[in-house]
């Protein structure tokens, strides 16, 4: 099994967290749980087996992918297959970053898994004959870059639009329990209800939501090597009211409590992921 990562150059980088390639996949469990965070994932599959998104619970229930797929942004958790031996690769969208390549708002695909030719029509799978014929992860990403090159300069933007939405990212992730919304739209001087439509457009989420998910994703990086944690001492420091509206949101985006998510971590179980 290989994973690698690889950070994309200008201007891709202003919109994209990071590239992603695996091969050959081998873990001892066949499901996984993706936990939200704020972001869009482009995925394509390099081997003609589908993979199966399952409804919640132990449910059998399943959709299926075939060849590449956008996973918009979500609110809870998804639960994906892991078939032995898998090859796929993907990007990573920054929050907001993906409504340059859509040529659509982005919360019309808000908890939505999507195949990619209902968005950008069925030439897109030229892209996935170009990365299976490309040889190595480092050729993979070169083409793979190309392409995402290709389809932001084809996608028209707003720039002023887009302008003031960073703006607001920036002050949500820099702070993730200032969620101030109010207080964002007057500062860039449009109306309340304006602000959360304008949000929602470019990073497929209302403001409050997406402020949840990113101090959601701040625990889990609080106790991300920690053995032994003081939970009343994280809710405090991550904004919580109490720790009864911490674990209401915890289990809310991550499907379990707080104590069994740190013994999946601790025991080494992998089937939790914060992004892929």
């Amino acid at each position: 099994m290989n994973i690698y990562r690889h950070i994309p150059c200008r201007p891709l980088n202003q919109y994209i967290d990071w590239l992603w390639y695996y091969v050959d996949l081998q873990f001892d469990h066949d499901r996984e749980h993706v936990l939200p965070d704020g972001t869009f994932e482009l995925i394509i599959n390099l081997e003609d087996r589908p993979r199966k998104l399952f409804a919640h619970g132990n449910s059998p229930r399943n959709i299926s992918f075939r060849r590449g797929w956008f996973s918009g942004t979500q609110t809870k958790y998804l639960i994906i297959d892991v078939p032995r031996g898998s090859s796929m690769i993907g990007a990573h969208f920054k929050p907001g970053g993906v409504a340059a390549f859509l040529g659509m708002p982005a919360g019309e695909l808000c908890e939505q898994v999507v195949e990619l030719d209902a968005i950008w029509g069925q030439h897109i799978w030229d892209w996935r004959d170009q990365l299976l014929a490309a040889e190595g992860p480092f050729s993979k990403f070169k083409v793979f870059e190309q392409l995402l090159a290709q389809k932001l300069a084809e996608t028209a933007e707003e720039p002023r639009r887009r302008a003031a939405v960073n703006w607001a990212l920036g002050q949500f992730l820099r702070d993730p329990h200032y969620n101030n919304v109010a207080a964002v739209a007057n500062a860039l001087g449009i109306s309340h209800k304006h602000f959360i439509d304008q949000f929602r457009r470019e990073t497929g989420l209302a403001p409050k939501i997406f402020c949840r998910i990113r101090r959601f994703q701040e625990v889990l990086e609080r106790i991300q090597s920690r053995k032994t944690v003081d939970w009343a001492d994280i809710a405090c420091g991550c904004g919580y009211y109490d720790q009864a509206h911490f674990v209401n949101d915890f289990v809310a985006f991550a499907g379990i409590n707080p104590s069994a998510y740190l013994r999946h971590r601790i025991d080494g179980d992998p089937k939790f992921v914060r992004a892929i």
